[in-house]
């Protein structure tokens, strides 16, 4: 499998609907919700990518675009977009739509790095050549 086929192969979608026991006071999505929710698609892609223990390293720029009402769905989107000797990156986008419309768009964005550990916790290269 070429590097790009495992890229695609590797881009992960998950969907959920906001209820209102993951909202703020002012009935939108908590920012630590949805960071929890993009780390955890992050990391299904990076170990979808590398088949291999991936641990998360650091997170970069969140850009909370538009808030994520109560009542509406999300549909989280990662993938990988760097790879290094040892960790590489995924982009999540988490786009919101409302229930009961086609109406859909870019709320929030992310960048995460993951590195590949071995059973004794220490870091190791990612084979792309699998």
């Amino acid at each position: 499998m070429t590097l790009e086929e495992r890229i695609e192969n590797s881009e992960t979608h998950i969907f959920k609907a906001v209820f209102p026991n993951s909202t703020n006071h002012y009935d939108t999505l908590f920012g630590g919700t949805a960071m929890h929710m993009m780390d955890e698609v992050a990391f299904i892609a990076a170990t979808r990518f590398t088949r291999m223990r991936m641990v998360t390293v650091s997170s970069d720029r969140i850009d909370f675009k538009k808030s994520i009402p109560a009542g509406t769905i999300v549909e989280l989107i990662g993938k990988v977009t760097h790879i290094g000797n040892t960790s590489l990156k995924v982009k999540v986008d988490i786009y919101v739509e409302q229930m009961y419309s086609d109406h859909r768009e870019k709320a929030i964005t992310g960048h995460f790095t993951f590195v590949a550990i071995d059973e004794n916790k220490k870091t190791m290269k990612i084979l792309t050549n699998n």
